[in-house]
């Protein structure tokens, strides 16, 4: 048996497992697609040009209170499906700091911006309202792809949009929930990146 993929390595168990089920689900959907007669171009390791930046959203990981493992967790995925991840970075809780940090790391920028952290139901769990006071438009279609990977999903209040050319995803603060969320829409990201550029794209 092969050993996990290189990305994954590191990572906590249940982050690692995490990832394995994301491919897994990539896989199944490929199937799906296969079955009605719809050609699917999954994304392959080493894409050029699909770049993307993690922003975790926690008051205890910004002041090294704790670790910040649903950042990597979420790397983990995107860099095993070919993403570039280009930036990291940490900011408490809040609309105002969450607001702040997606208007600067989406200005002059093209690509995925995902957060991790503050879609729940605790009052500091805002990540969702900063989200919807920046973006253009909503996509809801993603979040509710992603909710629908566990039960717990019914739980998330993550907001998935658009500000100019960059897709933002809030994802849990936990590093399975994370990975399997990214798992859940990352077979159609670059071709959602590519209809927000206005690239030519190919409708089979």
């Amino acid at each position: 048996m092969r050993g996990p993929p290189f990305a994954a390595r590191g990572l906590p168990r249940a982050a690692r497992g995490a990832l394995l089920r994301s491919v897994l689900l990539g896989q199944a959907h490929r199937k799906c697609y296969l079955r009605s007669g719809v050609q699917h171009r999954p994304v392959r390791s080493g894409r050029v040009g699909v770049r993307a930046k993690i922003i975790t959203v926690s008051d205890s990981r910004q002041h090294l209170a704790a670790e910040d493992r649903s950042g990597p967790a979420v790397a983990a995925v995107l860099e095993a499906a070919g993403f570039e991840v280009v930036d990291r970075m940490i900011v408490p809780d809040g609309i105002p700091s969450v607001s702040e940090s997606l208007r600067r790391a989406s200005s002059d920028f093209a690509g995925l911006l995902v957060t991790t952290g503050g879609t729940g139901f605790a009052p500091r769990d805002l990540t969702p309202e900063a989200t919807l006071a920046v973006i253009d438009r909503q996509a809801p279609g993603l979040a509710e792809a992603m909710r629908a990977v566990s039960p717990k999903g019914r739980l998330s209040r993550a907001v998935v949009g658009t500000i100019g050319r960059t897709i933002v995803v809030n994802t849990p603060g936990s590093p399975s929930g994370a990975a399997e969320c990214i798992g859940a829409i990352i077979d159609v990201l670059p071709h959602a990146l590519a209809l927000l550029a206005g690239e030519p794209t190919s409708h089979h």
